[in-house]
């Protein structure tokens, strides 16, 4: 038996009419025929119950199908891994990322540009844990930065480090006045908050259910930017990585720590476990590991302070 022969027996199964199967391969329905049989013969045993009104698998029809359904789409991995280590091996490499790392990871890139020079480097917002494994299952990226906790033993995830979530104020807010905050500080607040789906919104959820209090959402937004646009406009208050908030942003709203423990996220590297990865892209990998360890020591020499 061959791929071709296995193509078209999935398109069979899967459409359970000659016809459609026929269509969808773009070849005669004689044709397709023919090679069913020829591959019943090869196998020596029938694959399809045929009758006048449907198909139907046989036993052994049902192996072939989970087992051939197996072969392609490994196979389809293998076509895009040789792609990578032949021809963009050394040349492109996709990045999903989220917005609380732009403080660092430009200056990883900046070194690694040193290395590759020529390296096309693609980064793409994958935000939500179904995004970050559809993306990675689906060979739509490399490998992602995310602070969504990932249980998939098909995923290889390192976590980089911890970092701090920090109230957000407007600056005349009286409650810019305060050293640290609390959550019931907070509770009476109109509060601006990530959609359903993302781990920060079920952090800063949970940090409201522990210490009993309520939580009075009048927003729900997708990129922190708009929070801060929110924030800046005196619209409400909200909660975001302190990391996001350094550089020019931090002048332009008050940030607050609060009291409470809970507020506090990883930050991970995912990639998937048994794909090959080109040498450069692995060093890629290596580069950002080294700076994750670097800032969970600079957090644990902050938290010791």
């Amino acid at each position: 038996m061959d791929f071709k022969q296995l193509q078209y027996f999935l398109a069979v199964v899967e459409q359970m009419n000659f016809s459609k199967a026929a269509e969808k391969m773009h070849i005669s329905q004689p044709s397709l025929s023919n090679a069913i049989k020829k591959l019943e013969q090869e196998i020596g045993s029938p694959l399809l119950e045929r009758n006048t009104r449907n198909l139907q698998l046989t036993e052994a029809g049902e192996l072939l199908y989970e087992r051939a359904k197996v072969i392609l789409k490994n196979m389809e991995v293998l076509k895009i891994e040789m792609d990578e280590v032949i021809v963009r091996g050394t040349s492109e490499i996709t990045i999903g990322v989220m917005e609380s790392i732009k403080h660092w990871l430009p200056k990883v890139i900046t070194e690694y540009k040193k290395e590759y020079p020529q390296m096309m480097i693609h980064l793409v917002d994958i935000l939500g844990s179904k995004r970050v494994e559809k993306s990675l299952k689906g060979y739509k990226t490399h490998l992602i930065i995310t602070n969504q906790i990932m249980d998939d033993e098909d995923l290889e995830v390192h976590c980089l480090y911890e970092e701090r979530l920090v109230a957000v104020l407007p600056l005349n807010h009286p409650l810019a006045e305060k050293e640290k905050l609390t959550i019931a500080d907070l509770s009476e607040e109109p509060f601006i908050i990530s959609t359903e789906g993302f781990q920060t919104r079920h952090d800063i959820l949970d940090a409201f259910e522990k210490a009993g209090k309520n939580i009075n959402i009048q927003f729900e937004i997708e990129r922190f930017e708009t929070a801060v646009s929110l924030v800046r406009e005196n619209l409400g208050v909200t909660i975001l990585p302190e990391n996001y908030l350094k550089g020019p942003t931090a002048k332009t709203i008050v940030q607050k720590e609060v009291d409470c423990p809970n507020l506090r996220r990883n930050v991970y590297l995912v990639y998937l476990k048994n794909r090959h990865l080109p040498l450069a892209i692995r060093e890629l990998l290596t580069d950002i590991m080294k700076i994750g360890k670097m800032l969970k020591n600079r957090e644990n020499l902050n938290d010791n302070a």
